[in-house]
């Protein structure tokens, strides 16, 4: 048989079987690599942003112990990872691949010592502080093209505390209703959420500044004249009052009760409520939501974490070693409306009292409200405005989205309002939603259909920068999506921590997160005395 080899080849030349095999297997394999380059870079950023979290916690906690020799050392304690067998490494991140390298750095400023009045003249010398964090994390995928790391740095300034101290009067509002009680066994916590909101609470009061900063006593204190239990320095700096609801029956002192540090409770009452001024508060009419009035005695040296173990606000939140906090009393369910509206009326009065001040409410709840008429939760007897059915305050239907207006309103009058999200269920605030709808959308602005009890929460705050959460606590039916956008941190103590630095005037200089921040260009800032190198 003879074969024509011209033909062959030709033939073999033309062949395309199999081909369309070799091709998908090369578009697998680009498209493999290209979902390794996304997941890869998707893990980088999100590393990034807890790196730069890190960041701004060590700077803050840098400036805010400047001028003293400790500042380094505070700086490296609040750090993202591991820095030495003896740093307590308050901060640690141990979702950071790699080893977090630090560098804390204080300096000199011209520019913090004109515009924001703090010199150079005691301590160590310096007026603010730069903190640079670098790590090198592995890749997971894309290792196969040649890239076995991605190189991460964050930097952050932060200037001295003590810059124009801005004094602040501030309600803090605890809800002591009978979910409050339950037990929260997460490693976080391991007690009921009464005691753990009472602990971050104390964290809050440690890092605030009852005189000026610049005094190592405040002096003696004197009792208001409004008989609330509070008592307040000359100067006063900061002006606390603790608030809870339901209401407290006017609560006075003895061994046995919320000041005798035997965690006692208050006697609580049917809340009160009156359109007449959006809830005056009167601590002497025997029905009010302030457990103890506007108070600058809860530490004696401002330069220190001590707390004033006679002051009644430090023993209500069981403040200092041997000291039990106060008990959720309970007895009536949730409306916290009511209590908005009182704080914020007796924050207005305070700021009166004390001109060139600022307001600050900070609320700890569920967020759930579910107060029921049928249940005598409401005090109506004397008030003319109620309507049950109307969904405008005062009212028992529609009650979260109430709570929300009160918050609004709070923030529109000028007050800084903190909502922090404790043990939000996934659902809730179904009272008033299945009935007087068309009533609710009528009497309501910004009304929310259907809103859930972290979204109250979220509402009630004056932005996302104010809004906390505790998503991670032990319970039934917790939201644990319920995470805040600009404060992911789920730590009770933690939590409490950072509102106290935000309203401190130790202060970020800058926000590395942006492009350009490179270690040079902080250099760079530092020696041309630049406020905001990295806007």
């Amino acid at each position: 048989m003879k074969v024509n080899r011209k033909k062959l080849v030709t033939r073999l030349i033309r062949e395309d079987s199999g081909q369309a095999l070799v091709l998908a297997s090369t578009v697998l394999i680009v498209l493999l690599a290209m979902a390794g380059f996304v997941l890869d870079l998707g893990h980088a950023m999100v590393v990034n942003r807890q790196l730069q979290a890190g960041t701004n916690a060590a700077a803050l906690a840098a400036g805010q112990a400047l001028p003293a020799s400790s500042y380094s050392q505070e700086g490296y304690d609040y750090a993202s990872g591991p820095q030495s067998k003896t740093d307590p490494d308050l901060n640690y991140n141990a979702s950071i691949p790699g080893t977090v390298n630090t560098t804390v750095t204080g300096y000199c400023s011209s520019w913090v010592n004109t515009n924001l009045g703090i010199g150079c003249g005691s301590g160590v010398g310096y007026n603010a502080v730069v903190v640079t964090q670098s790590v090198t994390i592995p890749t997971y995928f894309i290792s196969i093209l040649g890239i076995d790391s991605i190189s991460l740095q964050s930097t952050a300034v932060a200037a001295e505390r003590g810059a124009s101290p801005i004094p602040y009067n501030i309600a803090i509002i605890l809800d002591t209703t009978d979910s409050m009680n339950d037990t929260d066994s997460d490693s976080q916590c391991d007690s009921s959420r009464e005691t753990c909101a009472a602990a971050g609470l104390v964290s809050m009061l440690q890092n605030m500044a009852p005189c000026p900063t610049t005094e190592s006593s405040c002096g003696t204190a004197t009792a208001n004249s409004s008989g609330d239990l509070g008592y307040n320095v000359t100067p006063a700096e900061d002006h606390i009052a603790l608030f809870q609801f339901p209401n407290t029956s006017a609560p006075t002192p003895s061994s046995s009760s919320v000041f005798g540090c035997a965690g006692g409770t208050s006697s609580n009452a049917a809340y009160n409520l009156t359109a007449t001024n959006l809830d005056s508060y009167d601590p002497t009419s025997g029905n009010s939501y302030i457990l103890v009035g506007y108070d600058s005695n809860f530490k004696t040296n401002p330069q220190k974490q001590t707390l004033n173990s006679a002051d009644y606000i430090v023993k209500a939140l069981g403040g200092y070693s041997g000291c039990t906090a106060m008990k959720a009393k309970g007895g009536y369910s949730t409306y916290y409306a009511s209590a908005l509206y009182a704080a914020q009326a007796s924050l207005v009065a305070e700021q009166k009292a004390n001109p060139n001040t600022s307001n600050v409410i900070v609320m700890v709840s569920d967020g759930d409200a579910s107060a029921l008429e049928s249940k005598n939760d409401f005090n109506t007897s004397s008030n003319s405005n109620y309507n049950a059915t109307s969904g405008a305050y005062p009212s028992y239907v529609d009650q979260c989205n109430q709570a929300v207006v009160a918050g609004q309103a709070a923030t529109a009058a000028g007050t800084k309002v903190y909502a922090v999200s404790y043990g939000s269920e996934s659902s809730g605030c179904l009272t008033g939603n299945t009935a007087g709808t068309a009533a609710e959308t009528a009497a309501q602005t910004g009304y929310t259909a259907g809103i859930t009890p972290c979204e109250t929460m979220k509402n009630i705050a004056s932005g996302t920068a104010y809004f906390y959460s505790d998503y991670t606590q032990s319970g039934s039916g917790e939201d644990t999506s319920c995470v805040g956008t600009a404060n992911s941190t789920s730590n009770l103590d933690d939590i409490f921590t950072d509102i106290a630095y935000t309203l401190t005037t130790a202060r970020l200089m800058n926000s590395s997160a942006s492009s350009g921040c490179t270690a040079s260009a902080q250099q760079t800032a530092i020696t041309n005395d630049t406020a905001n190198p990295c806007p």
